[in-house]
């Protein structure tokens, strides 16, 4: 019997162990996370948003695999009665400067094969989104919504009734070879896999490290702080209202999202995180602080992007600051329409260059495969993903 370990119970590491276990039912497939619960951290904290595939490089993998993702997320929720709702998104162009960047994203979209795009003026965008204000927008219907953490939990009930297993509170902290195996020691038991795949998130170096990869990428923490539309004026936003991105950056900006659980989130910005899990501005852990600020690349990150990263900490510290970026999409948005959200943490992968990794980054090591870089949309790809992994995972 085949004894595959999946490090990781999150929404990736579990599709990835959902459709390990698919393939090989003679496998023993086993799941290992350090927490008391599956998708305790970027899966549990993600906006929800299943993404159309509007941005990214057309033939880059993040592509290819979030247009199979979404496909296969749309079919799995109906299967499983999870909600998953198409309530659309603009991608609004403020003013005559981002009409480029506009017309590029669109070019990127319809490469991509998203389904029924269309270009709107700003009289058209707000008889979509009518407190939206923008010159022109474009609008993608079949963005959609869904519960991360509901697909997440799916995906492990799949795994167990396949005969695997979830095994929750063991922290993993060796990872040798045993002969052709991999010797695992996590919450003080060894065990032992033929195979092995790394899904770790936000500490995926770390543990990627302790299998004998490399050290880099790294893993910087950006916490990605929201506010939520105080009851009463949700009627401010009916679907996702969304920025031209700025090109040079893996992060959105700060956007209108609708949840399936009802209400609308804004945000997130992107701060430094002054830990690994660091959801609050006090959650601070100097040890793993110190790992980021040492690590190659952090510095050049800095040198490069500090007046970007200023002006996200101001927008941290000030709600008018925040308020003011929102409102350029929303005008009638108050300060008292707007309640703090819990926030999120993102794990962004960077090189030694300081260099941004904006693709999935996957790592082969003999029978170890490594996710080094998962960004968005990695949880609208996970199946997708899953199954980009298996079949090298299950390779002689």
């Amino acid at each position: 019997m085949t004894r595959i370990g999946v490090v990781g119970a999150g929404i990736l590491g579990l599709a990835v162990a959902r459709r390990l276990a698919a393939l090989r039912p003679d496998a023993r497939v086993t799941v290992l996370d350090k927490e008391d619960r599956v998708a305790a951290h970027q899966t549990g904290h993600n906006s929800g948003v299943a993404h159309a595939g509007l941005y990214y490089a057309p033939g880059s993998l993040k592509a290819t695999l979030c247009r199979r993702g979404i496909a296969l997320l749309k079919d799995f929720c109906a299967d499983r009665g999870l909600p998953y709702e198409e309530c659309g998104k603009v991608v609004v162009a403020r003013d005559a400067g981002e009409l480029a960047a506009l017309e590029e994203i669109e070019r990127r979209a319809t490469a991509n094969g998203v389904p029924g795009l269309r270009r709107l003026s700003g009289a058209e965008l707000r008889e979509i989104e009518p407190h939206a204000a923008g010159v022109a927008a474009l609008h993608s219907p079949t963005t959609a919504i869904v519960d991360f953490t509901a697909v997440a939990r799916a995906c492990a009930e799949d795994v167990r009734a396949a005969g695997g297993s979830v095994r929750l509170g063991l922290e993993v902290t060796r990872i040798g070879r045993a002969g052709d195996a991999v010797a695992v020691v996590a919450g003080g038991e060894r065990l032992v896999f033929d195979r092995l795949v790394v899904c770790a998130g936000l500490h995926s170096d770390r543990v990627a490290r302790l299998a004998g990869d490399s050290p880099a990428p790294t893993i910087v923490p950006f916490r990605g702080e929201y506010y939520r539309l105080a009851p009463g004026r949700d009627d401010l936003v009916r679907g996702l209202i969304y920025p031209v991105p700025d090109p040079r950056y893996p992060f959105l900006g700060v956007h209108f999202t609708r949840r399936v659980g009802g209400g609308v989130d804004i945000g997130p910005n992107a701060v430094l995180a002054l830990a690994r899990e660091g959801y609050r501005r006090r959650d601070v852990r100097p040890s793993e602080l110190w790992e980021t600020l040492t690590r190659p690349g952090f510095g050049r990150l800095a040198r490069t992007h500090w007046r970007t990263g200023l002006r996200e900490m101001y927008g941290s510290a000030v709600k008018r600051a925040f308020l003011a970026e929102a409102r350029a999409f929303v005008p009638a948005l108050e300060a008292a329409d707007m309640v703090p959200a819990p926030a999120g943490v993102r794990a962004q992968a960077v090189d030694p260059d300081g260099s941004l990794v904006d693709d999935f980054r996957i790592g082969r090591l003999g029978p170890v495969t490594t996710v080094r870089n998962a960004p968005s949309p990695a949880a609208t790809s996970a199946l997708a993903i899953a199954e980009h992994l298996a079949g090298g995972v299950l390779e002689d």
